[in-house]
Formats: C-alpha cells, structure tokens, sequence
C-alpha cells in the first residue's frame, strides 16, 4: 500500500469516527437507558429487572428521554431530582432510588462513548428518617389478646411475624415445611411480591411472585420463643406445602394482608400503625431484654448491623424510663 493509499485509508477512518460521534451525540437519552437496561437484564432478578424498567419509562425516559448528550448539563439533572420531590411529591428515598439508577445508566453512557456526554455530579436528596412507629407494651398485649380471640390462620400468621420479625413477603411465601417443631425454627428461603407484568396484553397489569429474597443474608434460620412454638403446633396442618397465612395451596398476598391487619388494628383501637410496625416492635423488644446486636441483625436478616442499629432498634418511652431510673444508684 502506497503512502497516499494509507493517508487517505487513516482519513477514512478518521472520517468514519467523527461520523459515529456525530451519530452518537444525536442518539436521544432513552436509546442509552434501553441499552444499560438490556445489558443488565442477564445480571438481574426478575423483580429488580421489573423494578428497574418502571423507574427509566416512568421518570428518567418521561423527563430526560428526548434529551441529546450534550444537553444533560448538570443543571438540566439538578433540575431532574427538583422535580422527583418537589413536583412528583416523592419521598426522598424514592428520589434516591431512581437518581441511583440514572447514576449507572450515565456512567454506562460516559464509558461506552467518551467525551459525548458533559460531566455531571448527581446530588442526593436528603432523607429525613422518622422515628419508626412502635407499638407500645399496653398496646402490645392487647394485640396479642385480640389475635389470640378467636385465632383463625390470618390472625395467626399476624401474631407470628410480630414474635419473628418476619417481613410482610416473607410471611405470604412461608409455607408449613419452612417450620420445625423439633428444634423450634422458622427458615426464610421465599418472598412474595406483586410486580408490573411486561408480558400483558391486556387485563391485569401485575403479577404476584414467589422469589428467593432480595439478599443472601434474607435467607436465614429464625429461632421461636416457646410461645411461638406451641402456636406452630396449634395451627399445623397435613399438608406440609400449605401456606402458613391460609392453611392450604392457595395464598394471600401481601397487600391483602394489609388490608386485614388496618381491620385488625382498627378493631383493636391502635392508630398510625402498620405491617412493618410489628417488625419495629419485634426488634425494639429484643433490644429491651438485652439482645446481642450482632444476634438480632441475623434474626431480622440484615446485611449489617448498621442496619439493624439504625433504622430498627428503637429506645421505648418504658426503656428510657428505666434508664433513667438507674441514675438514683448514683445520687441523681
């Protein structure tokens, strides 16, 4: 090949980048969010996936899809999480969550075409943690006394997540085989949730699930107290592939369990409480008798006890008082 065959072949080239940069920077923003979310499908549970696809249609694609590279300017994305709280009025962990996915989609953008897309910082909304609602111990006992009256499978399923900590998928998907009465454990291996169906054609738009949990510390071996225990075998059956909530093959999903824990609550006269207040409650009590950290976090499935400390362990009105009390041992 001659000198000028191979000027002309490295302008060529030369020519065929530029036109593909040229291409690229002309590409919308919701060509790249399709593409990461293609990438990863492999990589992903199914309800992550789903998760994941609702949050690119449904806010990033919605606000920044027709968007050219070069136009998502780090004014145009701080205007972006504005919006997600201030005009959509969500929460800032839901903020947080999908600005984490617009995150991986423009890292993944930056990467694959360099210098096609400005650089940008994104900044995390703030989140305000409340104090978790926890029930009280005169509210705790006249719970209790209200399931046990008359105890049918729900009431029971009910009771015991508030003696496990179980979350509210995991008590849907416990079956009677999960439970062992000869040394007294409950194995978490299922969740159940309901997600969008991106296989409908019509008709119901979700779809209820029953999946490994979320994480491998999820997966664990609860131990029951003696009380729980002697409920289990109260309310057994034969079937061993029956759901603990039903007492058969045929479930209850969690928002109907919502539905029937407001009824509950309500008839029982405790406000401002819902399913995961029971796992608050489990936690707090654990604390008060004096639980190793390390222990409890196991128990609730965490995958630190930072966790556990932070947004489950909660210091009750009666524990504080005692507390308090101990100060008269020193004069005080």
């Amino acid at each position: 090949m001659s000198k000028k065959q191979k000027k002309q072949q490295t302008k060529d080239h030369s020519l065929s980048i530029a036109a593909r940069m040229a291409a690229e920077a002309d590409k919308p923003f919701s060509v790249y969010c399709d593409e990461w979310l293609q990438l990863t499908k492999s990589r992903l549970k199914e309800s992550s996936y789903i998760k994941y696809s609702a949050v690119i249609d449904g806010h990033i694609k919605r606000r920044l899809g027709g968007c050219r590279p070069r136009s998502l300017t780090q004014s145009t994305i701080n205007g972006f999480s504005t919006a997600l709280t201030e005009k959509d009025g969500l929460s800032p962990k839901t903020a947080r969550d999908i600005l984490t996915v617009l995150k991986s989609v423009l890292i993944y953008a930056q990467r694959q075409f360099p210098g096609q897309f400005p650089a940008v910082e994104i900044v995390f909304p703030r989140e305000i943690r409340r104090e978790a609602r926890v029930l009280t111990r005169p509210e705790q006992v006249r719970f209790m006394e209200y399931l046990l009256t008359n105890m049918d499978a729900g009431r029971f399923g009910v009771l015991l997540a508030m003696l496990t900590g179980l979350r509210i998928g995991e008590l849907c998907a416990l079956r009677w085989d999960a439970v062992s009465l000869s040394d007294n454990t409950i194995r978490v291996e299922e969740t159940m949730q309901r997600l969008k169906d991106e296989e409908c054609r019509g008709g119901k738009r979700t779809k209820i699930i029953v999946t490994a949990p979320k994480s491998g510390t999820s997966m664990r071996v609860i131990p029951m107290t003696e009380f729980a225990a002697a409920l289990c075998a109260q309310m057994i059956v034969a079937d061993r592939r029956a759901f603990v909530l039903t007492g058969s093959r045929r479930f209850i999903e969690p928002r109907t369990v919502q539905y029937r824990l407001r009824r509950y609550l309500r008839e029982c006269g405790i406000e401002d409480a819902h399913f995961h207040t029971l796992r608050h409650t489990f936690a707090t009590r654990c604390v008060e008798v004096g639980f190793e950290l390390k222990s409890l976090s196991e128990i609730l499935g965490h995958s630190s006890t930072a966790i556990t400390l932070n947004r489950y362990v909660h210091s009750s009105i009666e524990l504080k008082r005692d507390n308090m009390f101990k100060l008269s041992d020193v004069g005080m």
